[in-house]
């Protein structure tokens, strides 16, 4: 079963899958055509559940197939005895992720490592994901033994490291970060045979973070952009988290909902699929309030399963704009 793409906070979530088997075995290894690959490591499937499952992205999906197939035609080239030459004969897979909050950087990263576990790229698939804390120490001698108890853990799976420009503080000269990028710089290098790692962030970041780190932005293979959704995506990606939780739309909310998104959007800290699901979760709220007034009264599943328009309009985004 796939795990949901938009969830809901506070509901119970199936459990993840298990990544699949190491595909990179006698099947793959002997392959002559991309069918036969294709075919021994399913890693199409995995491309159509992100075309199906996840909405929008279209150029964010566009890139994760072209990645895809240079891998395949890779593995094509490895199997006539073409893999290149030198200390690693693996290709960097190293990325970025650019991009406001809620665009999906983190699920793609969750369908990237699968991608790369089924071409057997990587040995696990799982996706250890961080940031800054989890990386830099407070004081002399703490920094080196946190990342590197981190990359312990993400070995042979993608390292996710979200608001990555965090870790250089130039402003700071007692700051420890540095160190951090230092460790990372030479795992990414000597180690990427069994180590991708994803820089995610806001791309004007990003962007400042290479021009003070070439180091690292050389090691960076493949730049992907994630757009914001429209305002049109976000309301199809709220009807998809509700459906996930056995909820809906009553008359006429689906439509407030709408004028929600409208308003939502031009105000600050907006947060795309993120935001959705932080308001669909306080109309979950004032749902259940709602019905847990009227204590007597004997609730249908209709009941039980329906957002009204009330439970959306009562946001503080429509008393703002009053």
């Amino acid at each position: 079963m796939t795990t949901p793409l938009y969830s809901i906070p506070g509901a119970p979530q199936p459990a993840a899958p298990a990544p699949a088997a190491a595909a990179a075995g006698p099947a793959v290894d002997g392959a002559r055509t991309v069918n036969e690959v294709l075919a021994s490591s399913q890693v199409e499937a995995v491309m159509d559940e992100l075309d199906r499952d996840l909405i929008g992205l279209a150029p964010v999906k566009s890139r994760i197939r072209d990645i895809a197939a240079l891998l395949v035609i890779d593995k094509l080239r490895a199997n006539l005895g073409l893999a290149r030459e030198g200390k690693h004969s693996a290709p960097s897979l190293h990325m970025c992720f650019t991009g406001n909050p809620g665009t999906g950087k983190t699920t793609v990263a969750l369908r990237i490592a699968e991608i790369l576990h089924r071409l057997g790229y990587v040995r696990k698939g799982h996706v250890v994901s961080v940031t800054r804390d989890d990386l830099v120490g407070q004081y002399i001698g703490h920094t080196a033994p946190k990342t590197k108890e981190v990359l312990k853990k993400a070995m042979g799976g993608v390292l996710f490291i979200d608001e990555a420009y965090y870790l250089y503080r130039p402003e700071n000269e007692r700051d420890y970060g540095q160190e951090a990028i230092e460790i990372l710089l030479q795992v990414m290098e000597n180690s990427r045979d069994d180590l991708v790692v994803i820089l995610a962030g806001y791309k004007d970041r990003m962007d400042t973070f290479f021009r003070s780190n070439p180091g690292m932005s050389s090691r960076i293979a493949h730049h992907i952009d994630f757009p914001d959704y429209t305002g049109g995506e976000l309301l199809a990606i709220a009807e998809r988290m509700l459906a996930e939780q056995h909820y809906r739309f009553g008359d006429g909310a689906r439509e407030a909902f709408e004028q929600y998104l409208e308003r939502r959007m031009r105000q600050p800290h907006f947060a795309n699929a993120r935001s959705v699901r932080n308001a669909l979760d306080r109309a979950r709220l004032r749902a259940a309030s709602r019905l847990f007034a009227d204590r007597d009264r004997v609730l249908t599943q209709d009941d039980l399963t329906t957002i009204m328009p009330a439970d959306i309009l009562a946001s503080r985004v429509f008393q703002a704009a009053s």
